[in-house]
């Protein structure tokens, strides 16, 4: 009987052993992508700008 008991408490303080710790869990940050712009986007404006400026010229 002795046995059995000691045995069911090694048991249980085994098994308490592995339920894990009080630290708190690493939570890794979400992966955030962005879409990269068209280079044509880039380059659009300033050319609609100098287009702009030769036509004001022109017509002086």
């Amino acid at each position: 009987m002795k046995k059995l008991v000691l045995a069911a408490a090694l048991t249980a303080a085994a098994s308490t052993a592995y339920a894990g710790s009080l630290a708190d869990p690493i939570i890794e940050a979400p992966v955030i992508v962005e879409e990269a712009s068209s280079s044509s986007a880039g380059i659009l404006v300033p050319i609609l700008l100098l287009v702009l400026v030769a036509a004001a010229v022109a017509t002086d």
